[in-house]
């Protein structure tokens, strides 16, 4: 049995049990990676796949017991080669980071100038999506660390690191008839057309839910997963908008009128999270304390020691550090 058959035997799986799109992912030849599927149950002594002529249906149930310990065993190889190169040169490497695009957009530009300042070499990949995707990268091992808000329940066997609070706020433009009013309720949003970001696919969602609790039915009218997108509707008067506090900006956006809605809807946490059992490289380190500046190595390491999520959020409830944005 070979590590590089495991590798097989995870990407086909990841890559919804189509061989050929595995093959390119992997990038070598889908024959290739048919007749080490082969060798791999052979040496095993039985089938991991249930079969329907030449097309995976699903995994057996022998065939899901190995590809969870083989998940494992790619994690642990993984983890000692980023030793490895942490013990030859701390310096250069790679991080992948999943993330929204509010985060990629309004929080991180300034987070990675310092980082690209202290660690020149190390190349930056960023990918953007939804809560719910973002956290699909996370458990498949596609990126190194993942930002997000929400979803926590989608990354059952990662660690989920608190970096900061935040806030809604609702934007009009200056002619729009509630850019008279001084204070906002839910009652003056819901007569209104609201434009705001894409709700998860699965789960409550707290905007319509706030509405929902006070008796209210909102009008959704548009739904973007990007902030700049909701402002643009909003100038054109298609909706009032309601936005992360972060995404706006005093200069660029002063053609708005802005209303804070902390007491409207509840607060949201965002998260700097990683794979459970993960060697984390200095520069990974460094990158999240540069997200989080209470999240220093030992309070990181505390946290990685820790058997579960809950675990993980007793010991920060337990430090009270602040983390507003």
């Amino acid at each position: 049995m070979k590590l590089t058959q495991l590798r097989y035997l995870a990407a086909i799986v990841d890559s919804g049990l189509n061989i050929s799109a595995a093959a390119e992912r992997l990038h070598i030849s889908q024959p290739g990676v048919s007749r080490q599927l082969k060798l791999l149950e052979d040496e095993l002594g039985f089938e991991l796949f249930v079969r329907d002529g030449r097309q995976l249906q699903r995994l057996t149930p022998a065939g899901q017991r190995v590809l969870e310990k083989a998940r494992r065993l790619l994690r642990e190889a993984q983890s000692i080669k980023a030793m490895s190169l942490d013990a030859r040169d701390p310096t250069k490497g790679s991080l992948s980071i999943a993330t929204t695009h509010t985060q990629a957009r309004y929080v991180l530009p300034s987070v990675i100038a310092q980082f690209r300042q202290r660690y020149p070499q190390v190349k930056l990949h960023l990918q953007q999506g939804t809560s719910e995707q973002i956290a699909e990268l996370l458990n498949d091992g596609q990126v190194d660390i993942a930002i997000s808000t929400g979803a926590r329940d989608k990354v059952p066997h990662c660690v989920l690191l608190p970096c900061y609070e935040w806030y809604r706020r609702v934007i009009v433009p200056k002619a729009h008839p509630l850019a008279r009013h001084k204070v906002l309720s839910l009652a003056k949003l819901a007569q209104y057309p609201i434009v705001t970001y894409v709700f998860n696919l699965s789960g409550p969602a707290s905007l319509p839910e706030a509405f929902s609790k006070a008796g209210l039915t909102p009008d959704i009218a548009i739904t973007a997963r990007d902030a700049d997108v909701i402002k643009t509707y909003v100038r054109l008067g298609l909706g009032v908008g309601i936005v992360a506090a972060m995404a706006l900006d005093p200069e660029q956006d002063s053609d708005l009128v802005s209303f804070d809605a902390s007491q409207l809807f509840p607060r949201h946490l965002t998260w700097v999270g990683f794979r459970r059992g993960a060697f984390l490289r200095r520069y990974v380190l460094d990158f999240i304390q540069l997200v989080g500046p209470h999240l220093d190595r030992p309070t990181i390491h505390k946290a990685e020691r820790s058997e579960t999520q809950l675990d993980v959020d007793a010991l920060f409830t337990a430090l009270s550090l602040p983390i507003h944005r």
